[in-house]
């Protein structure tokens, strides 16, 4: 593969564009599960972040029907951006090799991979890619799967023309973060974005997940146990210097593995209707807030704590919102389905939303707000032969996930979107 005869488009600064959680997707990066997946055992899965072993067979068919669902609705062929495939283009610059290489020897110092730097220098860029997304090389070393990349949310968030990169919270994740690093920076792709990259400051952790762009005023960040007060407080030193945000609202979260981002418990469905887990975001005790503004006067924010998340998102957001209950009514099943994501759907479109169709009762909620809901093969099948029009009506689509949902992370966690659009 080659970047030179046939270069990918670039994407320039004007071109990233994150202003909602609801407009139209135009481009999002994803990452198709692939042989790193088949290397969690039962031995490393919990090191890996996995709390079961995925049919990765399985799991790849369900992946590729959701990019599927997406070029559907966003209706071109570039809609869909597979982070391996960029890793590899990047990888055909020396440059970008060795950015990779000595940033990993640099990250894990424990794996004493300075030993074979020079080696991990002399790779392919295809010996490297597969080492990269693997750990597997013909190198007197080995290093662990990534198979976390398929949430590649985490990797970065776009807000406006703005892509603010991860820091990754756990060991299992930092080499995703020298990937997402090495692809913005080195990717034909994305020559025109290098100013508009947001790197935040050592110490601090980020995962995208939980991060959501409200509206184009408002941002709103979980302090989970991903995302520390510091990073909330570096990218919303950011977002106030460069970007027309005027508030960020950083929302506490218990910091445990079940709710670990934001949208584990809170996603937007439409601009006025979200899908929640009851008992985190309508429950005081965890629903407080810390409301930052700017100050006027750089490096100082203005700073006010709100007790109901919901009330303070209604005021900034200026119109009531519908919360739709992950799980329904009983408090047994709002932690059932909540477990397998049912409140990290994600929106592809005006009225068209995604989620795994096994959240039951979280679909008959989104049926009870008008939603019709259809299967992901069924949607596929009914607009074989035309275009989809988004708006015309509000779509819950089901994606079976039978197997991605034991990854533990819905199709919100699985998209990265670099650019939305309003019209």
């Amino acid at each position: 593969m080659s970047v030179d005869a046939a270069s990918p488009p670039r994407t320039d600064a004007s071109s990233l564009s994150v202003t909602s959680e609801a407009d139209l997707l135009r481009q999002v990066i994803v990452h198709t599960p692939g042989h790193e997946m088949e290397m969690v055992s039962p031995s490393n899965r919990l090191e890996l972040l996995f709390d079961d072993i995925l049919y990765v067979g399985h799991a790849k068919k369900e992946h590729l029907l959701m990019c599927a669902v997406f070029e559907k609705i966003v209706g071109h062929s570039d809609a869909v951006l597979q982070i391996g495939e960029l890793l590899l283009e990047a990888f055909q610059s020396e440059d970008a090799r060795y950015d990779f290489v000595e940033r990993l020897c640099q990250s894990l110092p424990e794996a004493n991979l300075q030993a074979v730097e020079d080696d991990l220098k002399r790779l392919s860029p295809e010996e490297l890619h597969r080492f990269a997304l693997t750990g597997e090389s013909d190198l007197p070393v080995m290093t662990l799967p990534v198979p976390n990349l398929m949430f590649t949310r985490d990797l970065a968030a776009v807000v406006h023309d703005r892509i603010i990169m991860s820091h990754a919270a756990t060991s299992a994740r930092t080499r995703e973060s020298i990937i997402i690093h090495v692809v913005l920076h080195h990717h034909p792709r994305f020559e025109d974005v290098q100013d508009n990259i947001i790197k935040l400051p050592k110490g601090v952790t980020f995962e995208g997940g939980d991060l959501l762009v409200a509206s184009p005023e408002t941002v709103l960040i979980g302090h989970s146990e991903r995302t520390s007060f510091g990073a909330i407080m570096a990218i919303a030193h950011e977002l106030f210097e460069h970007t027309p945000v005027e508030h960020v609202l950083a929302v506490d979260l218990p910091k445990i593995r079940a709710m670990m981002h934001l949208d584990t418990v809170f996603t937007f469905a439409s601009p006025d209707e979200c899908v929640v887990f009851p008992p985190v975001i309508e429950n005081d005790s965890f629903g407080y807030c810390v409301h930052l503004t700017a100050s006027g006067t750089e490096g100082k924010f203005v700073t006010d704590m709100r007790l109901s998340f919901r009330s303070a998102l209604e005021e900034l957001l200026e119109r009531e919102i519908t919360f739709v209950k992950c799980g329904g009514g009983e408090r047994l099943q709002q932690e059932r389905e909540q477990w397998t994501d049912g409140a990290n759907v994600f929106t592809v479109g005006p009225g068209a939303i995604i989620g795994y169709e096994r959240n039951r009762r979280t679909f008959e909620g989104l049926r009870d707000r008008g939603y019709r809901v259809v299967k992901a093969e069924s949607f596929l099948s009914y607009f074989e032969d035309s275009d989809y029009t988004p708006g015309a009506e509000k779509l819950a689509i089901q994606l079976a996930g039978t197997e991605l949902s034991r990854g533990r992370g819905g199709p919100r966690c699985m998209t990265l979107p670099i650019a939305r659009t309003t019209s």
